[in-house]
């Protein structure tokens, strides 16, 4: 049944190198430059900032975690509660860190999508909104402010020493929920009268084709590649015309080098090719891997013991845990 399986991804990749290599053989017809290549300067750009997260249904912070109980603390002497940490012992509250990228050419006003995970011993996240939470960039500058309910993809029930988990219930997702408060920071585009364009995937093939492609394409455009990664564009344009500068760069039609690749998907079963592919003997290995643990209570009661709390004489509960590991043999098919 395994043989059988391999052999039909194979003959998927086989269909699809078939496939590819006739189309590079009618032809190929290019992709725009703005697809495979940016203008330097146009980045994205990570912000990170502290926050807490409240309403949570016992599942938060414990009180041995003292910056949460400091953070909570601080929290409400800004609205003229002034408590200590040591009146504080509530799991309701988990500190957390937020993330997100702020993109190029980001606006005031404009909303992001924040990621929040737990930094301390929460066991969940779920059904908890982060209060208002600063998000700083590199340069130490607040550039947005996040708050929203958190939208968690996971769960974890645990009760008397089992526990039930889906995904990661201490991390989660505030669509919309952060604003951003600062533009974001812009490198130099084209202020010496050139323009420096970054390739996504460095080749040297292709960048020698943009560099071709932009001097056969745009008259009066000087463009050499420095490296694998980078060609320069020195172009005659005004001063203010450097948008309409890159928007021409970014629309000429480029044939990238392809690289030949097969990529196999162990979890799926999903075979993708690249083109110009060519397959020799190969032998495949199939193997499966299971471990199951079961865990049992039992209850040591000796008889004719009288069983005496106050003088630490009680019912021991003992758990015994089981655990099978079953390795199939590893099949191989030779094609």
């Amino acid at each position: 049944m395994a043989g059988s399986t391999v052999k039909r991804w194979l003959a998927v990749a086989l269909f699809a190198c078939v496939g590819i290599s006739q189309v590079h053989a009618q032809g190929f017809v290019g992709v725009r430059l703005k697809e495979i290549a940016r203008a330097e300067g146009v980045q994205d750009n990570a912000l990170i900032g502290y926050g807490l997260v409240v309403g949570l249904s016992g599942s938060g912070d414990s009180s041995r975690n003292h910056a949460t109980m400091q953070s909570v603390a601080n929290t409400l002497s800004h609205f003229g509660v002034n408590v200590t940490t040591d009146d504080l012992n509530s799991r309701n509250v988990a500190a957390v860190m937020v993330t997100t990228t702020l993109p190029a050419f980001a606006e005031p006003g404009q909303k992001l999508d924040v990621s929040v995970a737990s930094v301390g011993d929460a066991r969940s996240l779920s059904g908890g909104t982060l209060l208002l939470a600063p998000l700083d960039g590199p340069d130490g500058q607040v550039y947005a402010l996040a708050q929203g309910a958190i939208s968690v993809g996971g769960y974890k029930v645990q009760s008397f020493g089992s526990v039930e988990q889906k995904n990661h219930p201490t991390a989660g997702l505030v669509p919309d929920g952060a604003t951003v408060q600062r533009s974001a920071p812009l490198g130099a585009l084209g202020t010496t009268g050139s323009i420096n364009v970054i390739l996504y995937q460095p080749d040297f093939t292709t960048a020698t084709r943009v560099a071709q492609a932009l001097q056969r394409s745009l008259p009066g455009v000087q463009a050499a590649a420095v490296h694998a990664g980078k060609v320069v564009v020195h172009f005659n344009q005004p001063s203010g015309s450097v948008v309409q500068a890159i928007s021409a760069i970014e629309n000429v039609t480029v044939e990238p080098d392809q690289v030949a690749r097969v990529v196999v998907n162990e979890r799926t079963g999903t075979v993708v090719s690249g083109g110009d592919v060519r397959l020799a003997s190969v032998t495949i290995s199939q193997g499966d891997l299971r471990v199951s643990i079961k865990t049992n209570y039992l209850v040591s009661q000796p008889d004719g013991i009288y069983v005496d709390p106050s003088r630490n004489i009680q019912t021991a509960v003992v758990p015994e845990s089981k655990i099978k590991v079953n390795e199939d043999d590893a099949r191989m098919v030779n094609l």
